[in-house]
């Protein structure tokens, strides 16, 4: 009986171990955002060129700690060079582009993700005659309405 309660408390510290307690409680109950509600077609930023059309996703869910959207880059577009305050990341889901993170450009496609970190002075620009479609991803310093 000991064996089975000793093991039972080693699987379930296990199971602790792989999956440990969120950073701060729930905000909130979570919520389904329909990205056609979130669309803005507007100049990309960063003193972006070209147009785009953001689907600025996380906008609608309050007290949120990250930032999620999806990016249309419509030809010739480009996110201008900036500097970032946290690690982010662009993942390419159609189209191409040109990233660029510290002086070093690399050719992005479909199923490509650059990461990039905390610090690094990025951009990216779209190629080609096809729209570039990211989804981006970061966290936020605190949480926001």
């Amino acid at each position: 009986m000991l064996t089975l309660a000793l093991a039972t408390a080693l699987a379930l510290a296990s199971m602790q171990e792989n999956h440990p307690a969120p950073a701060s409680p729930p905000a909130g109950v979570g919520m389904v955002i329909h990205e056609a509600d979130t669309m803005v077609r507007q100049v990309p930023p960063h003193h972006g060129t070209g147009m785009s059309t953001a689907y600025r996703i996380s906008d609608v869910a309050p007290n949120r700690s990250m930032e999620f959207r999806k990016r249309v880059m419509h030809p010739g577009a480009s996110i201008g060079l900036h500097v970032i305050a946290h690690d982010e990341v662009y993942h390419v889901v159609s189209g191409e582009g040109d990233v660029t993170t510290d002086g070093v450009t690399t050719r992005v496609r479909a199923g490509d993700t650059a990461y990039l970190y905390d610090g690094g002075n990025v951009g990216i620009t779209q190629v080609g005659d096809e729209d570039l479609v990211l989804i981006v991803a970061y966290p936020l310093a605190r949480r926001r309405d």
